[in-house]
C-alpha cells in the first residue's frame, strides 16, 4: 500500500482508552513528554522528528499492518485475533489480561460445558474458532461488540472474553473453565519500518529508552556497608544485575556495596544480608536501568 509519509522520521501510534495512561507514564519515565495539540488526536512528543497520533488499539494494529504507522502500542490479544504479522519490539507487561472461557455455573456438568451444540459470545471470533477446533466442540460463535458478559444465559451458553481480575465475570454469575491465552500491552513496529535502516536505527533508540524504564521498575538500587570479615558472606547472598560495586571506605576495614536488586526478592534478601553482616542498608528507586 502506498501512503504519503508525514514530514517526520517516525510515525508513532499511542493507544486510546485504558492503555493510554500507563503508556504515558512509561514515556514520562523515559524522559519523553507528551503534550496535547489543538487537534486532540495528534499529541506532540518531545522526541525530534516524531509524528504521533492517538488511535484505538485495534486501529493501531491496522495502521501498522498497512505501513501508515511505523511503531505503536497495542494488546497482543488483538494482534493474535486479527492474525496481523507485526514485529514485536517489547512486552511492556502493562495491562495484563487473560483471555478466558467462562459460563454460568448452572449449565456446567462437572465443571465442563454440556455435551451439545453451544453458543459462544465473544469479541474474538477468530480465537474462538481456534479454541473450538482445538477442543472438538460443536459451537456457533456469536460476535459481540462490548459487554460480552451479559449474554449468558439467555443469549449464549458461554463467552470468550478478556479479564484482569475475574471480578466482572463473577458478578455476572460466570465461572472460568479454560484459558485461551494471556495478553499485555506490547510495542510493535511495521515490517516496512524495520526494513528501512534509517527508521530501524531510530526505533532501536526508542526501544532502548522504554526498556530502560521497564528494567528499572523491576529493580531497586541497594546500598550497604560491610566489614572486611563479612564481605564474602554478604556478596554470596547479594543478587546483582551483573556484579555489585564494592568500594573501600575511609576506615580500611569497611566497604560500601551497591547493587541493583530485583524488587520481588527484597523481602527475602534484606534479612539474609543483615544476618550475613551488612549494615546501613538503604534502597532507592531506579528511574532507568540500562544493562
Amino acid at each position: 500500500m502506498s501512503l504519503d509519509r508525514e514530514p517526520c522520521s517516525i510515525r508513532l501510534a499511542l493507544p486510546k482508552g485504558r492503555m493510554y495512561d500507563q503508556v504515558l507514564s512509561l514515556l514520562k519515565g523515559a524522559g519523553i513528554s507528551v503534550r496535547q495539540s489543538e487537534r486532540g488526536y495528534r499529541p506532540v512528543i518531545s522526541l525530534p522528528n516524531y509524528c504521533t497520533k492517538l488511535l484505538k488499539p485495534r486501529d493501531v494494529i491496522g495502521m501498522l499492518k498497512v505501513g501508515a504507522r511505523d511503531m505503536g502500542f497495542a494488546g497482543e490479544d488483538w494482534v493474535q485475533e486479527t492474525g496481523t504479522e507485526l514485529v514485536e519490539l517489547l512486552d511492556t507487561r502493562l495491562n495484563p489480561v487473560r483471555l478466558v472461557v467462562a459460563a454460568p455455573i448452572e449449565i456446567l456438568e462437572n465443571g465442563k460445558l454440556p455435551n451439545r451444540k453451544i453458543v459462544i459470545a465473544t469479541e474474538y471470533p477468530a480465537l474462538a474458532k481456534q479454541w473450538v477446533a482445538k477442543n472438538g466442540i460443536d459451537a456457533e460463535i456469536l460476535q459481540t461488540f462490548g459487554a460480552t458478559e451479559v449474554f449468558p444465559p439467555e443469549d449464549a451458553d458461554c463467552i470468550i472474553d478478556n479479564t484482569a481480575t475475574g471480578s466482572t465475570l463473577r458478578a455476572n454469575g460466570l465461572q472460568i473453565i479454560d484459558d485461551v491465552m494471556t495478553s499485555s500491552t506490547r510495542l510493535y513496529a511495521s515490517k516496512e519500518a524495520v526494513a528501512d535502516p534509517a527508521r530501524k536505527a531510530v526505533i532501536d533508540d526508542f526501544v532502548l529508552l522504554i526498556d530502560a524504564v521497564l528494567q528499572a521498575r523491576s529493580r531497586v538500587m541497594m546500598d550497604m556497608n560491610v566489614q572486611q570479615k563479612d564481605l564474602d558472606a554478604v556478596l554470596a547472598v547479594l543478587p546483582s544485575l551483573q556484579r555489585p560495586t564494592v568500594s573501600p571506605l575511609s576506615d580500611s576495614d569497611w566497604f560500601a556495596i551497591r547493587s541493583a536488586i530485583p524488587r520481588k526478592e527484597l523481602a527475602d534478601v534484606i534479612p539474609r544480608l543483615k544476618a550475613a553482616g551488612a549494615s546501613s542498608i538503604v534502597t532507592t528507586t531506579v528511574e532507568q536501568l540500562i544493562s
